[in-house]
């Protein structure tokens, strides 16, 4: 039986993670669970599942889960940065997955990996910002990260189709989001709510604006140079709107392997988890005939600046992902609260990027100071956005 720490309980992966664990029983157990303010949600989670070791966003909620608990748990609930820490490393644990979304998963992802647990990584900020730190520690400690961002299993699983030294590019798919065929005007008057009505998956607030402004492809991009080792002109994007193909791998004989399925993200939680098993799951199984056709194309990066803002990062090196990715999580949250047009998000982005200096990818104060500062840059661009918005009405 394998025993898992779980980061991001509440959220659409983490729900996703424990739904495998419960279909499978026999093969897995929770030793500790992770959430934000969710308190309702994770109470129900703690009493299926009796974790060891329960943390939240903060002690507000660390108090309003205790008052709603049995006595047997009120010594096992902490919260704010400790807490995920103990979460991530509890003892019994053998396998962290990393369900959060943001910069908050890098420190006790580390902390997992220093710790000896291997890791089930959907938190793709952790290598956005740190990839060249965290795959030396993964090394060091001998520990595996096994990828569960449905588009990471795809190429983890067709690279089991040759030799590492063979491949010529990877390709990662997008679906292009609900926004794939509007005009740059149109987009000008996007709602959050649009933004939130993503045409495939079933995510999170800010995955989904991800997804429509295409960072979340880039953030991706960023994730499989450090995950798979390979150079950034190896890794290529193509728009895929059915989401069938999660992602191909090019051999230098000119084959491409695909991993096609129906979109559930049950499918790589699984894969991670069990591997190198794989689980009957008893979901739909893809029908090609029902599929019809299946179409590819190349991004736009006009209308869609964000992918390009996220190789160039990637190109540069250094901080720059970290900065990138920490403007793109203010700006989100400011497109989201109404105070920041969609097509602003990757504006802020660049501006963001271009007001920071550069610093060690292999330090890791230099790389949470870029944080911190480009979150007070970008909050700066935003409030500066909106006088001027405010001015021109």
């Amino acid at each position: 039986m394998r025993t898992i720490a779980l980061l991001g309980s509440t959220g659409s992966i983490g729900k996703n993670v424990l739904a495998v664990v419960r279909q499978f029983p026999g093969r897995f157990r929770v030793a500790s669970l992770a959430a934000g303010t969710n308190v309702a949600e994770l109470r129900g989670q703690v009493l299926e599942f009796q974790p060891g070791c329960i943390s939240v966003a903060d002690e507000g909620s660390a108090r309003a889960l205790a008052e709603s608990l049995p006595r047997e748990f009120q010594d096992r609930i902490c919260w704010g940065r400790e807490g995920n820490l103990r979460v991530a490393t509890a003892p019994e644990a053998e396998m962290l997955v990393s369900a959060v979304v943001g910069s908050v998963g890098l420190l006790p992802t580390l902390a997992a990996i220093k710790a000896g647990k291997d890791i089930g990584l959907a938190n793709k900020e952790t290598l956005v910002m740190a990839g060249n730190l965290v795959m030396a520690a993964v090394r060091a400690h001998g520990v595996r990260l096994l990828p569960i961002d449905s588009e990471h299993s795809a190429i983890f699983q067709a690279l089991e189709a040759g030799r590492r030294e063979d491949v010529s590019r990877i390709i990662l798919t997008a679906s292009g989001g609900p926004f794939r065929d509007r005009s740059t005007s149109e987009l000008c008057r996007v709602t959050p709510d649009q933004a939130l009505a993503h045409p495939n998956w079933d995510m999170g607030r800010k995955i989904s604006i991800d997804s429509a402004t295409l960072m979340n492809k880039g953030l991706e991009v960023i994730e499989a140079r450090w995950l798979f080792d390979v150079a950034p002109e190896q890794i290529s994007v193509v728009v895929h709107p059915q989401s069938i193909v999660h992602s191909l791998v090019e051999y230098i004989d000119g084959s491409v392997v695909a991993q096609l399925g129906i979109p559930d993200m049950r499918i790589p939680i699984a894969y991670a988890l069990s591997y190198p098993e794989r689980l009957g799951l008893g979901l739909s199984r893809l029908s090609l005939s029902q599929c019809g056709s299946l179409s590819f194309e190349k991004p736009d990066y006009d209308r869609f600046p964000a992918l390009r803002l996220a190789f160039d990062a990637l190109v540069r090196g250094g901080t720059r992902p970290a900065v990138l990715n920490a403007a793109n999580e203010v700006a989100v949250e400011a497109f989201l609260a109404g105070k920041l047009a969609f097509l602003d998000i990757a504006r802020v982005v660049a501006e963001t990027l271009e007001a920071t200096n550069n610093g060690d990818e292999l330090d890791l104060q230099a790389i949470l100071a870029a944080d911190t500062q480009a979150r007070a840059i970008a909050g700066q661009l935003i409030t500066l956005k909106q006088a001027g918005g405010a001015d021109r009405g």
